[in-house]
């Protein structure tokens, strides 16, 4: 199981939000391309990136730090997410250098973008499904829609998905822990790779998702416990590798 930073981007800078409000964020840095060498220093193997911006928008902000930032970290693979609706952003980011695109809001709006892009890109695009209690939420976190996010995951069984960002809104941010419940009930709802986001804030947290890889949880987001310091990427991910040394 891979233990990924995260970088937010808002408005050029490194942040991260509370529960995913654009006005309750922390900046952490003014240069996210630095960010991202300090992770590679510490040992990450791949980065996420979400272009907050992007994602209220509807369209990619962030670009200029995007570029720095894959320029910065040269064959590391970057994951990136935030305001994807078309096959064009889609494109121009694995242009840029970008390993895969995760389509969110689109998932819900325009499930044929998935399947198509999946078939144009193959083992490149992901999906990010973002709940609140259960139900899908779109546009940033702004709006909830009538869809369950175990549903929402079933869709793509056969679309050609190579993993589904999952992430627990009203634990993102919040430092009170990774939703491990959710988070396994995402990776039984379909074969699709599970990466958890939301929560993840302490060793055990680490330690508790990655007792599941073989139930196809195969990732874990980090963002505002290693920025803080209540968990080392180091550490984190010695561990997650002790634990899944069997698969």
């Amino acid at each position: 199981m891979l233990v990924i930073p995260a970088i937010d981007l808002k408005d050029g800078q490194c942040v991260r939000l509370r529960k995913g409000l654009m006005e309750d964020s922390t900046v952490f840095s003014d240069d996210p391309a630095g960010m991202a060498q300090r992770w590679c220093r510490e040992g990450a193997k791949r980065l996420h990136l979400v272009d907050l911006n992007g994602a209220f928008e509807g369209a990619p902000v962030n670009d200029s730090a995007v570029t720095d930032i894959v320029a910065a970290t040269g064959k590391l693979p970057v994951q990136i997410g935030g305001g994807i609706r078309d096959l064009g952003t889609i494109e121009r980011y694995l242009n840029l250098g970008v390993e895969s695109v995760i389509i969110g809001t689109a998932a819900v709006k325009d499930p044929a973008l998935v399947r198509v892009a999946c078939r144009e890109y193959p083992g490149r695009i992901m999906v990010g499904i973002d709940a609140r209690n259960g139900w899908v939420a779109t546009d940033g976190w702004a709006e909830v829609s009538g869809v369950q996010a175990t549903e929402l995951a079933g869709r793509f069984e056969q679309a050609g998905v190579s993993a589904i960002i999952y992430t627990d809104i009203d634990r993102d941010g919040m430092m009170q822990g990774v939703n491990v419940e959710a988070t396994l009930e995402m990776a039984r709802a379909s074969s699709i790779p599970i990466i958890a986001s939301g929560g993840i804030s302490h060793l055990d947290d680490i330690r508790m998702l990655a007792r599941h890889t073989r139930e196809g949880i195969t990732g874990a987001i980090t963002g505002r416990a290693i920025y803080e310091g209540t968990l080392d990427l180091k550490e984190a991910q010695a561990a997650a590798d002790s634990l899944t040394s069997f698969d």
